[in-house]
């Protein structure tokens, strides 16, 4: 939106992040509010172009654009910013242009026991992160009650030596079941691990229960200070992994939500009479409407086949629409596999809610496109959205089928995210001396 446009009645009161560009188009600014009306006011009021400081009346003249978007909660409104910041380096932005990030939690899949570890950075590869978390001392102290309670693994290294496990305090006080010594078997740490990521998930109500107890317990016995404690860590729970709070995607383990059983689990809830043999998921990845790409994925017998992975660069939509963009980039998809008579998938997924899921769905419908299975996915609860019902179809959230949606839609959001930040970079790159006529790399 252009400075003329500025309607502080059309602005949510809510949480959220603005950012603004010069007429160049480059983000000069970021900044989060926890009532954005009010935040833009301050900006947008004539009267700050006169008594403002000089950096702010600076900052003032050189808006040409401004966009917000709305978000959960103050924490997730200060995550999102810190993340533009990162990515843009605004010039105007003095706080957090270093190099600190929020704390990650990692999870190594391939170790014989995996267990959680704090991290700042993301790295390629096998490694799984759950994050990023605002709360750092929360989070510490979280983990450390986590890791005891649930008897994971404490020590950093994988394969602990006999003198390792000699030396370890945490397998003497019996805050770890000791996997490394046999005591048990792969399977059972794999359950404790299990019932550790539920709790990330935001399943914390049976934990919080158990604390409670506890707590009553030392009441009862005058042990204050560990129920103090026991305290604190509740409030923690509640801060760092409640769904409310949760900012970070879903991450999956391998082979828990994958291949024909999946796929067929998956046809059984739906109620189709047709194997899934490919299924492809469609997202979106922009920036306010800029840099705006789709990401279309295929699960073959329940498998990723990253071979036919696609993507697209939004091409008809300069604004932040995202039921356009969705259209956009299945009409694109299927108007080829029609076009050069190829067959067609036998389910279609959209990351979404309805309004995704209408669009891909109207689109289909204006290319003639034969009758094919067709849902969305929704985040916020899980929410399986098929056309024409009302109702919402919810699994359990150990239920293969929904893990196997879960899996599509996060592989096609990692796909898009990558291939925005692709051009979001090359845009980055690029000089306002390259419009110039007669201006080339020599001159």
């Amino acid at each position: 939106m252009r400075v003329e446009d500025y309607h502080p009645s059309e602005i949510p009161d809510k949480p959220g992040v603005y950012v603004f560009r010069d007429r160049f188009g480059e983000v000069i600014y970021v900044g989060k509010a926890r009532r954005l009306r009010r935040r833009l006011a301050n900006y947008f009021q004539p009267s700050r172009r006169r008594t403002a400081d000089p950096k702010t009346r600076s900052l003032i003249n050189s808006i040409a654009e401004w966009n917000y978007e709305v978000v959960r909660s103050d924490d997730e409104a200060l995550i999102l910013e810190s993340r533009l910041i990162k990515d843009y380096a605004p010039r105007y932005n003095i706080l957090m242009r270093d190099d600190k990030r929020y704390l990650l939690l990692a999870l190594d899949p391939g170790e014989r026991f995996p267990t959680l570890k704090l991290a700042r950075i993301k790295r390629p590869g096998r490694i799984r992160y759950f994050g990023p978390f605002p709360h750092g001392y929360a989070l510490k102290t979280t983990l450390e009650y986590l890791l005891a309670h649930f008897g994971l693994r404490a020590c950093h290294t994988a394969e602990p030596d006999a003198e390792t496990r000699r030396r370890c305090l945490k397998r003497i006080v019996r805050d770890c079941c000791g996997p490394c010594t046999g005591r048990i078997t792969p399977g059972e740490y794999r359950a404790r691990l299990d019932a550790a990521l539920r709790v990330l998930e935001g399943d914390i109500t049976e934990l919080k229960a158990e604390i409670s107890a506890e707590i009553s317990e030392c009441v009862a016995a005058e042990r204050f200070e560990k129920a103090a404690r026991l305290r604190d860590v509740m409030d923690n729970l509640s801060a760092v992994f409640g769904r409310r709070n949760r900012s970070f995607d879903r991450p999956e383990l391998p082979g828990v939500a994958s291949g024909p059983d999946a796929a067929e689990a998956l046809r059984r809830r739906l109620g189709l009479s047709r194997p899934l043999k490919r299924i492809v998921g469609f997202d979106i990845s922009n920036t306010f409407g800029t840099q705006a790409v789709a990401s279309m994925v295929v699960f073959s017998d329940g498998r990723p086949d990253r071979e036919r992975y696609r993507r697209f660069s939004i091409k008809t939509v300069d604004h932040s629409d995202d039921f356009a963009m969705m259209a956009e980039a299945v009409g694109r998809y299927f108007g080829r596999l029609l076009r050069e008579n190829r067959p067609l998938p036998d389910l279609l997924m959209v990351d979404g809610g309805r309004g995704q899921l209408s669009a891909a769905l109207n689109r289909l419908v204006e290319l003639g496109c034969p009758a094919l299975p067709v849902l969305g996915l929704a985040k916020r609860m899980e929410e399986i959205i098929l056309p024409g019902d009302a109702a919402v179809l919810r699994l359990d959230r150990h239920d293969p089928a929904l893990r196997l949606l879960q899996a599509l839609r996060d592989e096609a959001h990692r796909f898009a995210v990558g291939y925005h930040r692709v051009l979001r970079d090359r845009r980055m790159e690029q000089s306002a001396l390259d419009d110039i006529p007669g201006i080339g790399p020599v001159r």
